[in-house]
């Protein structure tokens, strides 16, 4: 995501309203609350509106909120992989709706001391939350394999091992505890920028985000804790920038769905006695208009997806989900 997208600037919102279709009435879970945005619009239809959020700095913008639309809105201090147990801490009947925006967000990245970007100096740190292991725990104790596994598998990073041991053998001589200082190490391991289109540290640091916050796993327990939740006809979008939590939701749908690819003609036909869960809103994935990519950069790469759920029995059982 882009440094200088602004945190008010709510990716592909038309589009999320349009797929959530909220009216006067409806009860949304917005998983990713951040500053606001999806709910504030959310809540000018008349729905009300669950925040969930796990950072804790997001308060300030719920309370702006709250002061505004009253009692049509709370925010839950929690990962939206608990989306199901916030649901019912909320004391609402039924969920009609639920939106994710994955990822970090612009306003997480401008805090420095967040330790998200590699472009400005602070602690190396990137919990999303305030609780649990670091970046500079990952990188001061990590193995080589383990380290270089996650480079590789998270931030797609081809020279994972050559960024690994320039890591393990800095560290050896004094540990890392901020931002840059990781970045120019990186940096150094892989030759310098030389005219690349992205920063050399960029996929490292989305390595480490992922790992400290486990946002493939987050994702994975928030879509079926939806599906759990959900109310027939309730609705599910979600909005991705990066191919690896992409692949995540369209795999999760297309399976809900009943569109999974068919086997070899060669091989016994495999029948799912299960029924599907979610009926697709269209084929594929949305992208943000030229437009709105022009004035936001966050927009560029992002992939909006959107299900109405069915009233077959969920996939999956609470207790086991977790």
């Amino acid at each position: 995501m882009s440094e200088d997208a602004k945190p008010h600037l709510s990716v592909m919102l038309p589009e999320v309203l349009a797929a959530l279709d909220a009216k006067s009435g409806d009860v949304i879970i917005d998983a990713t609350f951040g500053a606001g945005g999806y709910t504030r619009a959310i809540l000018a239809t008349g729905a009300e509106v669950i925040g969930l959020d796990r950072d804790p700095t997001v308060q300030v913008h719920a309370d702006a909120v709250k002061a505004e639309f009253g009692d049509r809105f709370q925010l839950i201090r929690t990962p939206f992989g608990d989306l199901d147990d916030a649901f019912a801490e909320s004391g609402k009947a039924k969920l009609d709706g639920a939106v994710f925006d994955i990822g970090v967000s612009s306003m997480q990245l401008d805090q420095a001391e967040r330790g998200f970007s590699f472009m400005r100096d602070g602690p190396l740190d990137m919990r999303m939350a305030d609780t649990g292991e670091t970046a500079a725990d990952i990188v001061n104790t990590w193995e080589h394999g383990p380290l270089a596994h996650i480079i590789k598998l998270y931030g797609e990073e081809r020279q994972a091992g050559r960024v690994a041991t320039a890591i393990l053998r800095r560290r050896a001589e004094q540990p890392f505890s901020r931002t840059l200082d990781l970045a120019e190490v990186i940096e150094k391991a892989l030759g310098g920028r030389r005219g690349a289109a992205i920063h050399p540290a960029t996929r490292t640091f989305q390595a480490l985000r992922i790992a400290v916050n486990d946002e493939l796993g987050e994702l994975e327990r928030g879509l079926e804790a939806a599906e759990q939740t959900l109310t027939e006809g309730g609705r599910l979008v979600v909005v991705t920038f990066h191919s690896l939590e992409d692949r995540i939701v369209k795999n999760f749908l297309q399976e809900r769905s009943g569109n999974t690819p068919a086997g070899s003609r060669h091989a016994p036909v495999a029948v799912d006695p299960r029924q599907p869960t979610f009926a697709l809103q269209f084929k594929g994935a949305q992208a943000a208009t030229a437009e709105e990519s022009a004035v936001n950069p966050r927009a560029r790469s992002a992939k909006l997806r959107a299900a109405i759920r069915t009233s077959a029995p969920a996939w999956t059982n609470g207790g086991g989900r977790k």
